[in-house]
């Protein structure tokens, strides 16, 4: 079978053969194209956005760069060039993907042509974005914000404006692959006539290969694994962590990103207005010695926080299903995640963790205290969480599903 995957990033794979550094986020992609190139009657040919142009062959794995400028047409060059089996899309939040289904419309693949839906940014622009955020703190501009021209108030309206062009994308693609309720209730919304074909998502390596043990974690210690920009809700979990210093006061918060509490003169000058209310709640409730910063983590860097937590929180005010929570999942770290889009498809409420309302950092505060005062339920929920992961993201099972979808899609197009 001879695919051609259009993404928003390069691959593990394509970083190695480039000799560049890997990129951290969409750990799937990594995971679904390691285990399809395995296969040596697969030819997979992968495209990519970057600033320089890039081409390269291997036995049977080839990959270009693109452009955004003209992507269409560098699109179906590609196609005319390799006439592949299927299309497959990654994502829906960028512009290219609709240049992407344009080109295979133009050369009469639209029915080869099938898109995955990750996050959708329509709906996380105009429902969610500014979620439990000051108004003063929403239309505020830092100076970076005001060099760049962009703060809060205008990212959520960036993520309106690509979202015009993914419901452009869902309503002439006649496949999308999803896994939650939440994705197909909304694709639906946009596309009644669609074919939505369910199939979950592979992780990273790392994340199977590694079991949490509550004899080895940093005891009252959290984990969350983004906090940089409004949807992730670490402005919910600072509140949390105040509630929660006072009845344990060794509490510790780990997470990733620039390192908040310690600003130089000209970092400060370059931090959002997200980051400033980051910076102010932490002095507010007096955090500073609470929290660490640890900057981008490899997976390797990242498995280890899983192993090392006591806890480990989602706080988003939206997510479709979040690779985070499946990964802690996997390893066996207990999970208390918000309850909002997808999430509820990844495990259940007192089984596999605590599921609680986003906008209740009150409600987080009590769910981590419970892990936190009974180690018993505290491995009851790694045992069981681990056993659900394994489940949603086997690696065959996975790899069966989507080439079942690609076959399924082949022969309708026949």
């Amino acid at each position: 079978m001879k695919l051609l995957w259009i993404c928003n990033k390069k691959t593990k794979k394509v970083s190695y053969l480039l000799n560049e550094p890997v990129n951290p986020f969409g750990g799937w992609l990594d995971s679904a194209c390691q285990t399809f190139t395995k296969e040596k009657n697969n030819e997979l040919c992968l495209m990519f956005p970057d600033k320089k142009q890039v081409h390269r062959k291997t036995e049977n794995f080839e990959f270009f760069s693109f452009t955004e400028g003209n992507s269409c047409e560098q699109f179906k060059k590609v196609i005319k060039e390799i006439s592949p089996n299927i299309i497959h899309i990654w994502g829906t939040e960028f512009r290219h993907s609709l240049q992407a289904i344009n080109a295979a419309e133009s050369l009469g693949y639209l029915d080869k042509c099938v898109v995955s839906i990750q996050g959708l940014v329509y709906i996380y622009g105009k429902y969610h974005y500014t979620e439990g955020l000051p108004v003063n703190v929403i239309y505020r501009f830092t100076l970076r914000d005001f060099f760049k021209r962009n703060n809060i108030y205008l990212s959520s309206k960036k993520y309106i404006c690509r979202g015009h062009d993914e419901i452009k994308s869902i309503s002439k693609c006649k496949h999308v692959i999803g896994r939650t309720d939440w994705d197909k209730a909304i694709v639906n919304l946009i596309n009644p006539d669609v074919t939505y074909h369910f199939c979950n998502e592979s992780l990273r390596d790392a994340f199977y290969n590694s079991k949490w043990d509550i004899s080895k974690i940093k005891k009252h210690s959290i984990f969350v694994s983004q906090c940089n920009y409004p949807i992730k809700g670490f402005h919910y979990v600072l509140e949390a962590l105040a509630m929660l210093v006072k009845q344990y006061p060794n509490t510790h918060l780990y997470t990733t990103g620039p390192d908040l509490n310690n600003l130089s003169f000209q970092k400060h000058l370059k931090i959002t207005s997200y980051q400033k209310y980051l910076c102010s709640l932490i002095k507010k409730y007096q955090l500073q010695k609470h929290i660490t910063f640890l900057g981008t983590l490899t997976e390797e860097k990242m498995c280890e926080q899983y192993l090392n937590a006591h806890v480990f929180v989602s706080a988003s005010t939206i997510e479709n299903s979040p690779n985070s929570v499946g990964e802690a999942m996997l390893v066996g770290c207990p999970v208390v995640t918000s309850d909002v889009g997808g999430v509820k498809n990844l495990l259940n409420h007192g089984i596999d963790g605590y599921v609680y309302q986003s906008s209740a950092p009150y409600m987080l505060a009590y769910y981590i205290s419970q892990i936190f005062c009974n180690d018993n339920l505290a491995n009851k929920f790694s045992k069981n969480a681990r056993d659900h992961a394994l489940k949603t993201h086997s690696r065959k099972i996975n790899y069966d599903s989507l080439i079942n979808i690609y076959k399924q899609i082949e022969k309708e197009s026949d």
